[in-house]
């Protein structure tokens, strides 16, 4: 084929894969809008509650099916990486509360989340899933390998 014929064949190509394209557009649903300023809210007063050692506070803004997953390297192989219900995440949670005071919230993926930087280095990040303005579930990210692949943002005032 000469080069007039594989130009008119690529702009054939262009021309029908731009009207698919738009067929698609037009009859889509809009991407639902996440509201960031209620999810920094419910990551506020989990922080809160977190700090404070406050159980009931963290009850209320867990959903009663969260899920955990602890993707951290320190799990043994074919420890439990999964947690489910919100009084059990939230009892764990609560172990952690001594370090909450390294916890910050951030972007973690895109959506509201938390970063854990004692002295400024990052050793870990919750990621998080909001259902009905409650925490869902919430992704435990402290693997080196995985947290070098989080898309990571600081959350401004």
């Amino acid at each position: 084929m000469d080069e007039a014929g594989l130009a008119a064949r690529f702009e054939a190509a262009t021309r029908q894969l731009t009207s698919r394209a738009r067929r698609r557009v037009r009859g889509a649903t809009p991407p639902r809008q996440v509201d960031i300023g209620r999810q920094r809210q419910v990551v506020q007063a989990f922080l809160a509650a977190l700090r404070e050692g406050d159980f009931d506070g963290l009850l209320a803004v867990l959903d009663p099916e969260v899920l955990l997953r602890d993707g951290s390297a320190q799990l043994p192989p074919g420890g439990a990486g999964l947690m489910r219900g919100a009084r059990a995440v939230g009892a764990h949670a609560l172990t952690f509360s001594r370090g909450a005071r390294f916890v910050q919230p951030a972007l973690v993926n895109g959506a509201v989340g938390l970063a854990i930087v004692p002295q400024g280095r990052l050793i870990g990040a919750l990621g998080l899933t909001f259902k009905h303005d409650k925490i869902a579930i919430i992704e435990m990210i402290a693997d080196p390998e995985r947290l070098r692949h989080v898309d990571l943002a600081a959350l401004g005032p």
